[in-house]
């Protein structure tokens, strides 16, 4: 019997750390509900549902920004692609930053100084209304349902490590309770709701992300060089973790290639993500947008610096073997880290560290996927609904009725396809929905804003163009044929079905009939981010759109219409 005891008790504190760690988790997930039904009070017709009213100051806005902007991919992803990467991993970063200088110089203020609620009404200002608001519509939707799946799928990560449990059934029925929640929120609170769990959550989040960082820090006496040494030795790649090339360094061409394609599709997407645009629309000026900018930038940079340490810090510390072993895709270096510093697994330290950082995540990924949906069916309601189907004839309660169905179904969608991808990094989808808003959106909103010749044949032309380049490169990339981190994959069939097949293939016979079979498929396109090529395939097409299609008269009207936008953008005038 008293062989026994020390495992009961052992057994007996783990489920009492694990308790904690629950309560602690649902605690905070509770809290976010309360300031969704407290801002419900206060969310009156289209206006508060889609842009709290435009009363938000712009501190409060650029710390909503930065809660948007800082996702799962940006605490649980670059902090698993830099504890498996080393280097490489850290070039998500540095885009992901620099990004916000073309939304501060280009976009920001001009965006809020001619819209009212969605991208869209940019694009209609001097463009014809009906074609502009469909394609704007159908390709925020697009945008944003990717951008969905890489945070669900990082909430199934957290879920499953803070719970324990694995499999597929606990993963899948993980992203969709994510996503019951992020329509409770969207329904029920609007965008007040939203910003105000966004705002909570990123301090939450800075202030997690910075303790987390000054303790590493202090393990290593503040000296980096040993960190960073620590890290090369852990990961068993020695310097190579410490230089470029481990992640997008093989000698075919394509990685490196891959490489350009990602700091294109980052530094270019951050301006024409439909979650970051509505975000312009929340404060009363344009100058108001622009500082808001400059507080998400200064939040932002801080942070990104903090997954430097964060990262290496997992390698050093956890070590890439342990983060591989949890998660191939390295989602739960954060987590992991968190734990570690606390005590390690099983300690009261290690369970309150794990549920603390665990209950950020998770909440970032709730106020994101809240955003994320809110956008897209604000924009389908307003754009598409209430101006293309209903022609200006909706009433307001209509619009805020089907705005609200909307968010039903687009966050059904968002959980069908996150299922499909919840083994890939959330960093590297993410980068994925970054291409594909820099394909179809930005040639359109820079154009319209700054080139008199832009036509609406040409918007239609380097939406529908943008759109359909990079989904297509993505269908036919590696992701699609094999995995994010390469093209081979196991399949089990008979030597004869594979003989059938023609595939060549290296078997090992189980049994009588059934071999593994290990087959290698090329991708028809090796690169893994479009962004290097759709990118300018939608810029191409908008330019040579407006330059080849189009009716004179139109053309003459819209012509007109530049001036009158850029009066209204300079200035705030007319809006």
């Amino acid at each position: 019997m008293t062989q026994h005891l020390p495992l009961a008790a052992a057994t007996a504190q783990s489920a009492s750390n694990k308790g904690l760690t629950i309560g602690l988790f649902v605690a905070l997930v509770a809290v976010t509900l309360v300031i969704t039904l407290w801002a419900r009070r206060s969310t009156r017709g289209t206006g508060g549902f889609y842009t709290g009213g435009g009363q938000f100051s712009a501190l409060q806005n650029g710390i909503a920004i930065s809660g948007d902007y800082l996702s799962a991919a940006s605490f649980l992803g670059i902090a698993g692609i830099i504890a498996l990467s080393g280097y490489d991993g850290f070039l998500y970063s540095i885009g992901f930053l620099v990004a916000w200088l073309v939304a501060l110089l280009m976009v920001a203020e001009l965006l809020r100084n001619t819209g009212r609620f969605t991208m869209a009404d940019v694009l209609a200002a001097r463009l014809r209304s009906g074609p502009m608001r469909t394609a704007a519509g159908v390709s925020t939707i697009v945008v944003s349902i990717f951008y969905l799946i890489a945070q669900m799928v990082g909430a199934a990560t957290i879920v499953g490590q803070l719970l324990d449990v694995k499999g597929a059934s606990a993963q899948i029925w993980t992203i969709v309770g994510v996503g019951a929640l992020m329509i409770v929120y969207v329904v029920v609170g609007g965008m007040k709701g939203t910003t105000w769990v966004q705002i909570v959550k990123a301090v939450l989040l800075i202030a997690g992300a910075a303790v987390m960082t000054l303790w590493v820090l202090a393990k290593y006496g503040f000296d980096i060089s040993h960190l960073l040494g620590d890290a090369a030795t852990a990961s068993k790649k020695g310097d190579a973790f410490l230089q470029p090339g481990l992640k997008y360094g093989s000698t075919d061409g394509w990685s490196k290639l891959d490489l350009v394609s990602l700091g294109v599709a980052l530094v270019l997407g951050t301006a024409a993500l439909p979650h970051v645009l509505v975000r312009f629309y929340t404060v009363p000026t344009g100058r108001d947008a622009r500082k808001s900018v400059n507080w998400a930038i200064g939040i932002i940079g801080v942070f990104y610096l903090m997954t430097l340490v964060l990262g290496f810090g997992a390698a050093a510390l956890v070590g890439t073997a342990t983060i591989k072993e949890k998660d191939p895709s390295g989602n739960t270096a954060a987590t992991l880290l968190a734990e570690h510093l606390g005590g390690g697994a099983g300690t009261t330290g290690g369970s309150l560290m794990l549920a603390f950082v665990a209950a950020v995540a998770f909440a970032t990924i709730l106020a994101v996927v809240a955003g994320l949906t809110l956008t897209s069916s604000s924009s389908f309601a307003h754009d598409l609904y209430a101006s293309v189907i209903r022609k200006g004839r909706a009433t307001e309660r209509q619009e805020l009725v089907t705005a609200k169905i909307a968010a039903v179904v687009i966050g059904a969608v968002a959980v069908a396809l996150s299922i499909f991808a919840r083994d890939l990094n959330v960093a590297f989808l993410v980068a994925l929905a970054f291409a594909i808003a820099a394909s179809a959106n930005l040639p359109a909103i820079l154009l319209t804003l700054f080139w008199r010749r832009f036509t609406t044949f040409g918007a239609k032309c380097g939406i529908y163009a943008g759109l359909v380049s990079s989904i297509g490169l993505v269908l036919l990339s590696p992701i699609c044929w094999g995995g994010a981190s390469g093209t081979v994959h196991a399949v089990k069939l008979t030597a004869a079905q594979a003989k059938d097949c023609g595939v060549e293939a290296s078997s090992k016979q189980v049994g009588n009939a059934t071999a593994l079979i290990s087959c290698t498929t090329t991708a028809p396109v090796p690169l893994q981010n479009p962004g290097v090529i759709s990118i300018p395939i939608g810029f191409a097409a908008a330019v040579l759109g407006s330059l080849a299609g189009g009716r004179r008269r139109d053309e003459e009207a819209e012509g007109r219409g530049f001036a009158e936008l850029e009066v209204r953008a300079l200035t705030g005038v007319g809006r």
